[in-house]
């Protein structure tokens, strides 16, 4: 094919992406192979994209990564089980609301609580401590909750559901079984997948996201894509692997972020609808313009500085020095022409989606 054969088939399917047309697997691999100008083709149409479903609204979510024990060997994960290199804490309850206090005063919209599989806290019975960390920190702060704690049984979901959560996030990472096996040893694939259908059953909106720069090719990330749209979750995110000292995968060249940039993209024009993040976990706040100038509608991993809490990718990223901060985002918004979405914004965007999936509002 071409140059000007391929520019004329991005461009052709950018339209048809924007007219409605829900693209096959092949074609969003295409315009996940764009190179040269068609590249900025496919982010000027997800920029359009968001527009036409969101205006100029970018929702803010604050990050409380509470504890950074984990059970799991991941080879991705810097806190995977028996990594001396990584950095251990356990939040107390106390600590965990201080600083959803800050990040709330701050103004972000949503409280993002992560941790890894903790035995502490997946051994206890019914998972008492942590649905009662979610049910005291959703009625401290007054906003919306997401909880990302690993795969949990049915009833532990509903519970967290009872006590105000409305987001599980549990990421597939990638969606081709075997690519996942080299990634997630020892945790069934279907595993995480009937987690999240389960979540969606008590009540609970769903996050799923992929990780590109682990052997993934163009085709595996348009069957992540694919899956996702058809698993209905109500956000999306991808981000690009960081090689972490003491894992498997340390030795893995890191990956320039154009794959994450376009899978950005393509997800805006396959699921305009839906929230997708740009994290500041990878690139830090030097990398926010070029995720959303690829179509994201959410910034992610804010972080307060002086609060000893970590990130994921890269734990300490520009947290103490205030650039993962709503102050630090705001202005890199406005010169886009950009806005942080409101509170009010963001239920009345939660409650279309509950609406759309036939979840019930509690």
């Amino acid at each position: 094919m071409s140059v000007s054969e391929s520019s004329s088939r991005i461009d052709r399917l950018c339209r048809r992406a924007l007219e409605g047309a829900a693209l096959p697997e092949p074609e969003l691999q295409a315009l996940l192979e764009a190179r040269g100008d068609d590249v900025e083709a496919v982010y000027a149409a997800a920029r359009e994209m968001r527009a036409r479903h969101w205006g100029d609204s970018i929702f803010l979510y604050g990050f409380v990564y509470f504890s950074t024990y984990c059970r799991n060997g991941c080879t991705f994960c810097l806190y995977r089980s028996g990594n001396a290199a990584s950095a251990r804490y356990r939040k107390t309850p106390e600590e965990v609301i201080a600083v959803c206090r800050d990040l709330a005063a701050s103004g972000v919209v949503l409280i993002d609580l992560t941790m890894g599989e903790d035995p502490h806290i997946h051994d206890e019975p019914g998972y008492a401590g942590l649905l009662e960390l979610v049910r005291a920190v959703g009625d401290d702060v007054r906003l919306p909750v997401m909880i990302s704690p690993g795969v949990l049984p049915e009833e532990a979901l509903g519970g967290l559901r009872r006590r105000g959560a409305d987001w599980y996030a549990l990421y597939q990472e990638v969606h081709t079984p075997e690519l996942y096996g080299r990634l997630r040893v020892g945790q069934p694939f279907a595993a995480r997948v009937a987690a999240r259908g389960a979540a969606r059953r008590v009540g609970l909106l769903v996050e799923d996201g992929m990780l590109t720069g682990v052997g993934d090719t163009s085709r595996d990330r348009a069957h992540s894509i694919a899956e996702m749209r058809r698993e209905g979750c109500e956000q999306v995110r991808v981000m690009s692997f960081v090689p972490q000292t003491g894992t498997p995968l340390v030795a893995t060249a890191p990956s320039r972020d154009g794959a994450e940039l376009l899978s950005i993209a393509v997800m805006r024009l396959a699921m305009p609808e839906r929230f997708i993040p740009a994290s500041l976990d990878v690139a830090g706040i030097g990398g926010l313009e070029r995720r959303l100038q690829a179509g994201a509608n959410v910034v992610t991993s804010l972080v307060p500085p002086g609060r000893g809490f970590l990130g994921v990718s890269r734990a300490e990223l520009g947290i103490d020095e205030g650039e993962r901060s709503v102050a630090s985002v705001v202005p890199r918004l406005e010169a886009l022409g950009l806005r942080p979405g409101s509170v009010q914004e963001y239920r009345s965007r939660l409650a279309a989606l509950r609406e759309g999936a036939g979840v019930a509002v509690l």
